[in-house]
């Protein structure tokens, strides 16, 4: 690290402190001119390309997910920190596989994934836009998927 005032490139770490935001902060002390001064350091997150449907590539965006999951959730009873935590697996998951780019469809199977396990009348609604239920058949038989599975 290089001192803000000298611009000498060695100091010492007088102190550590993790704060909750996930960001370290740190105590420095230059060894030349022996003044202090403190960073703060966050892991950058590289980006996830999300591929749709159509083929067109955007940024994966937590924000989206958590609102998808919100609607699924409407009049529910499932808090916000719920729908945060499982949005965190979710993101956790899809970091975690190492991949660069993961499709819709993947991250739609993973929401269900977890859904199922939360609240399944909210499964069951994102499932309906999810898969793009036709008609009254192909819900009823999901419902039926859903009712064997328990």
């Amino acid at each position: 690290m290089k001192c803000p005032f000298c611009n000498h490139n060695e100091t010492k770490v007088l102190e550590t402190r993790e704060t909750e935001e996930d960001i370290t902060r740190r105590r420095r002390e230059c060894l030349k001119c022996e003044k202090r001064f403190t960073t703060y350091e966050q892991v950058e997150l590289t980006n996830i390309i999300l591929v749709k449907k159509d083929g067109r590539r955007e940024i994966f965006d937590r924000q989206k997910l958590i609102r998808s999951m919100q609607l699924a959730c409407q009049k529910r009873p499932i808090s916000q920190e719920k729908v945060d935590d499982v949005a965190s697996k979710i993101e956790s998951k899809i970091r975690n596989s190492m991949e660069k780019e993961i499709t819709t469809k993947q991250v739609g199977e993973l929401v269900m994934k977890y859904l199922k396990k939360v609240d399944q009348i909210a499964y069951i609604r994102f499932a309906s836009v999810y898969r793009e239920f036709e008609d009254l058949d192909s819900f009823k038989k999901e419902v039926e998927l859903l009712n064997k599975k328990n």
